[in-house]
């Protein structure tokens, strides 16, 4: 751990595009229809063991790291002062989960800009130019499409048998460039072609989720609950039908229920009021719609207001470690689904379908889930799909699904 951090933050004019001002590609990014928080750099980073305890083991570097740092805070917003982004693990066997305080932050919310710095303030870093993907080959993942089909089969007889009720089974997918690939060329495309969607890189995992865990402003939080998926119609007429087919869906309302009884589980104990939509509604997407829940609530107990120090039950990563992992990735229940995961994937699924976002001093902070994404290594992607399996599955038109929500990582690699 560094010695004492020195943190300032200022009031800057509208920076614009805060991709476009991302000097290289090791960046970090967490924006959503413009607003949010581009950084680089690194103050401090920690790579955390794997583990359960892998969250309570993050939080207590950063409350280690944030208490005894000096801030200066001429803002006083959300995300201003030092903040963290992290990625971590789905599965708590996996190593790989990570926490890092960048050097330089831009942010912007709530009608407002800002630029935070640690320690000296140093000359401008020369950007390097963003340059597209090029000489893209595509290779099969961990599963070819006939054997992920047929594990998608067992997973039905598995919960017709009683075993559990649902299961997420995700499939990865490889693409390998000429060069290696920069983060910002996905995080633009995908920040221009997804904006209802959150866009995130840390450590090289890039993708724009729509799925939010958990945002926490003061005593504030909100959350996303999204299950039940199907493509948007190529009109009006067709659009408005699959819409309406997909609310009407027992399979896809049954799936949703689950993510949603996860969800007010892991909340409820935690807050004085929570308020959770009565039915699901449609979140129309450019690529697919999926069935929605709206979770708002306020959380129990006092909040510590200290400039630095995370709030000591209820930070925004404290909250996204008891959420996690929700039934809209893994299953119900739980151990069960991740224990049915790790039999039939055939992979580690790494950082996808866990928490990744940021958190501030103060403990405010968004997370989401890490879907829609892909994880970059040099020349080479690794993109990620998965479905919600239950009784009623047809693993043909799960195997269709995984290859629509595919598309926006493709699509950006391709360009």
């Amino acid at each position: 751990m560094p010695d004492r951090l020195v943190v300032r933050t200022v009031p800057v004019d509208d920076p614009g595009d805060l991709v476009a001002r991302l000097p290289h590609p090791g960046s970090v990014a967490w924006i959503r229809r413009g607003e949010g928080l581009a950084g680089w750099g690194e103050a401090a980073r920690v790579a955390i063991p794997a583990g359960e305890d892998r969250f309570t083991a993050g939080e207590k570097w950063l409350i280690e790291l944030f208490d005894g740092s000096e801030v200066t805070d001429e803002v006083g917003l959300p995300g201003c002062g030092p903040v963290a982004f992290g990625s971590f693990t789905f599965d708590p066997t996996s190593d790989g989960s990570v926490l890092v305080v960048p050097a330089v932050v831009l942010g912007r919310g709530a009608g407002r800009s800002w630029l935070t710095t640690i320690g000296d303030p140093q000359a401008p870093t020369p950007a390097d130019p963003a340059r597209p993907p090029a000489g893209l080959r595509w290779h099969d993942g961990s599963l070819t499409a006939p054997q992920w089909q047929r594990a998608v089969a067992s997973a039905v007889a598995r919960i017709r048998a009683g075993d559990l009720s649902k299961a997420v089974l995700a499939r990865d997918l490889y693409a390998t460039a000429s060069q290696d690939i920069d983060a910002r060329v996905l995080l633009a495309r995908l920040a221009a072609r997804y904006p209802d969607c959150w866009t995130f890189c840390c450590a090289g995992l890039v993708g724009a989720t729509p799925e939010l865990y958990i945002r926490r402003v003061g005593a504030d939080v909100r959350s996303l609950v999204l299950a039940g998926t199907t493509p948007r119609g190529a009109s009006a007429a067709e659009d408005s039908a699959l819409g309406a087919a997909l609310l009407a869906s027992a399979k896809d309302v049954e799936e949703h229920r689950y993510a949603v009884a996860d969800v007010r589980r892991a909340l409820a104990p935690l807050c004085d009021r929570l308020d959770i939509d009565e039915q699901p509604w449609l979140l129309r997407l450019a690529n697919l719609q999926h069935l929605a829940t709206g979770v708002t609530g306020r959380l129990a107990g006092p909040q510590r207001a200290a400039p630095a120090g995370l709030s000591e039950h209820a930070s925004a990563l404290a909250l996204a470690a008891a959420l996690h992992p929700t039934a809209a990735v893994c299953g119900t229940p739980a151990g069960t689904a991740m224990e049915l995961i790790r039999e039939l994937e055939g992979m580690d699924r790494g950082r996808y379908a866990g928490p990744v976002g940021w958190v501030d001093a103060r403990g405010n902070g968004e997370w989401g889930i890490a879907l829609r994404c892909a994880e970059l290594d040099g020349p080479r992607a690794r993109l990620f799909a998965g479905c919600g399996i239950v009784a009623d599955s047809d693993p043909v038109a799960e195997l269709a699904e995984t290859q629509v929500k595919f598309r926006p990582v493709q699509d950006a690699l391709e360009g």
